[in-house]
């Protein structure tokens, strides 16, 4: 499968899009991928150039808040971190909203589902995503993720959203046990997480992306 890789500014950050040639036949696949903390877009890529998932639209967006040199975070950590993870869901509102958008101008009578996918602080604000985006997610992948202070209760969902969480026995940054918990807590408040323990650390693997390509492929 060959990709385009192009830079684009939404919402005045800095989006990497991953290109293929689509068939306005069949639903297109809006692929959002989410880095970690203190990250790029580009390392997200790095991993994210590997999937193969057709007929799809790879989107690797940049975090809003100034991790300094040149990183990027998704919110903040410390005491402000639930107003700062509530300005996130605006945030990535808008991210599905432009990706969306990017798609129907050029296609304009296509049908798009979404899937999202992150690592570290990347999974845990695709957890968020699920619970209080306003877009629907067809699909969603979380690897060594967790749950941020949330900034409310979430709403019930219409319909559960499948996710495949996986974390590692041997994280060093996100205790297997802390990953766990929040997957069990997405369960409970409707969704539908395949909870899965490796033995790997901190890291995306090979095995990771390929899982990720049978789940968001089928």
């Amino acid at each position: 499968m060959s990709l385009n890789f192009s830079n684009k500014i939404w919402n005045d950050k800095k989006v990497i899009l991953g290109e293929q040639e689509l068939d306005t036949n069949m639903p297109i696949r809006i692929v959002i991928g989410f880095h970690g903390a203190e990250s790029t877009p580009e390392n997200m890529l790095v991993h994210g150039s590997k999937l193969t998932i057709p007929n799809s639209l790879l989107v690797f967006p940049e975090g809003p808040i100034d991790a300094e040199n040149g990183l990027w975070s998704w919110w903040k950590d410390g005491p402000k971190q639930k107003e700062t993870v509530q300005s996130f869901v605006t945030v990535t509102d808008a991210i599905f909203n432009q990706a969306k958008e990017y798609v129907t101008k050029k296609h304009e009578n296509a049908s798009v589902d979404f899937f999202t996918w992150g690592f570290s602080q990347g999974a845990a604000a695709v957890l968020v995503a699920v619970l209080f985006g306003s877009q629907t997610i067809n699909k969603a992948a979380s690897v060594c993720g967790f749950l941020p202070e949330l900034p409310g209760e979430a709403p019930k969902p219409s319909s559960p959203v499948p996710i495949l969480g996986i974390f590692g026995a041997n994280d060093e940054v996100v205790p297997s046990f802390l990953a766990e918990h929040a997957l069990e807590e997405i369960n409970q408040m409707g969704h539908q997480a395949q909870i899965k323990e490796t033995s790997q650390g901190h890291e995306i693997t090979p095995e990771n992306l390929a899982e990720i390509n049978q789940c968001f492929g089928n």
